[in-house]
């Protein structure tokens, strides 16, 4: 099998909705990937790229099924590039909860076994992808990066990580500091181990604290006020409010009556998408 194998493609606001299946070394399995491409690919230009991680029990189809981004994403002339969730297979280790282990890889390079042999999603996405992007579209070198819940959590660390990598960061509903929250504390424990100074590199409000004063990266996040998991697993709130205290100039907005699903993010979308390509033009 050729190590970028486009299994399907759907035609899509003048695009192309794309499906394709590689062998990751990363994550020593086989992956999949969705990634829109625009009309405009079929022009000389470098087009910009939005990375995409999704959320808890997702694939790399959810947020292209239920977001409605490629409409808004066709008119820019914006490739929307969409990995999975965590490596899959028989051979990967698994747990039966729905947050820990396949769909629940929370965006980390485990250390602890057996979660060590194949969850270095971290490198795949800082690494691995972005390499086998470039190599097989036309994109501009720095893209942005956005991502929703656990995907949310994904984007502002790799993005605060990565900052030479990235114009742009946004997400909805994001777990901001998975260190005080269940979720968090039940997979960066599995991946990581007992030691929680192993956990900060992959929490965002322990990063923005540590390095906010130096960062420049604009950041947009939009929160639901009905959504089910906003105190329990502390989302937005405490990274929104470390904003404020550091003055990192990052703009969050919140919405009475919306909850955590894809109806939110479907709604906001093209909110995101032009914030995105306007700091992504601007390279």
């Amino acid at each position: 099998m050729a190590n970028w194998e486009l299994v399907s493609s759907a035609a899509s606001f003048g695009g192309q909705q794309q499906r394709y299946r590689h062998q990751s070394d990363s994550l020593n399995c086989q992956m999949h990937v969705s990634v829109f491409v625009p009309p405009q690919a079929q022009k000389s230009h470098r087009l910009p790229v939005l990375y995409w991680l999704s959320g808890l029990t997702c694939t790399d189809e959810n947020f292209v099924i239920k977001a409605s981004a490629q409409r808004i994403a066709a008119e820019l002339g914006m490739i929307i590039v969409a990995p999975d969730t965590s490596p899959r297979g028989e051979q990967v280790a698994d747990d039966q909860g729905y947050d820990l282990g396949q769909g629940a890889g929370f965006y980390v390079n485990a250390t602890q076994a057996p979660w060590d042999q194949h969850y270095q999603i971290y490198d795949y996405i800082v690494e691995e992808l972005p390499a086998l992007i470039r190599q097989h579209f036309h994109c501009k070198q720095k893209a942005s990066i956005a991502g929703h819940s656990m995907g949310g959590h994904g984007a502002l660390i790799v993005g605060l990580s990565n900052v030479q990598q990235y114009m742009s960061i946004s997400a909805f509903a994001p777990i901001v500091n998975p260190m005080e929250c269940d979720w968090g504390k039940k997979a960066l424990g599995a991946y990581l181990g007992d030691d929680t100074t192993h956990w900060e590199q992959y929490d965002a409000c322990h990063l923005l604290k540590q390095q906010g004063q130096f960062l420049q990266l604009p950041i947009l996040i939009d929160q639901g006020l009905d959504d089910d998991f906003l105190t329990s697993q502390k989302l937005t709130k405490p990274f929104d409010e470390l904003t404020k205290k550091i003055n990192y100039p990052a703009q969050v907005n919140y919405h009475p009556n919306y909850d955590h699903s894809y109806f939110f993010i479907a709604t906001f979308i093209e909110t995101h998408l032009r914030f995105h390509y306007k700091h992504l033009m601007s390279q």
